[in-house]
């Protein structure tokens, strides 16, 4: 197990995957159903399938169409992306704070960070 190979038939496993972005592969052990288990990546890596994750979540992160694997909730549902701190917003829910309000009256909502002993989310 470990060792570098090409082939499936090179392993007294029968199992040569890659275990990394990089393209060697190696030789590694069967599921408990007989399969090679693949290599997925870890959270935070670049993606565009559920499949490709760790986590089985593949998720858009920022304002385009990169995707990347992100954690689950302990529900096992995917965390979604939300807003970071200074981004406009409209609820709390958007915010990876959960807190979206106006730091003057007349201004726009932004992302904030919760703030206080109780984590609350009061105006700077």
């Amino acid at each position: 197990m470990g060792e570098p190979c090409e082939e499936h038939q090179e392993c007294r496993s029968s199992c040569c995957v890659p275990n990394s972005l990089n393209p060697q592969r190696f030789c590694t052990a069967q599921t408990f159903f007989l399969h090679c288990s693949p290599w997925h990546k870890p959270n935070g890596y670049q993606c565009l399938f559920h499949w490709e994750c760790q986590s089985n979540c593949c998720i858009q992160i920022g304002y385009g169409s990169a995707r990347a694997c992100m954690a689950k909730t302990i529900f096992l549902q995917c965390v979604p992306w939300r807003k970071l701190k200074g981004d406009l917003c409209r609820s709390h829910r958007e915010c990876l704070s959960q807190c979206c309000i106006r730091q003057v009256d007349s201004g726009p909502r932004r992302c904030i960070p919760r703030s206080g002993v109780l984590a609350q989310c009061l105006p700077l």
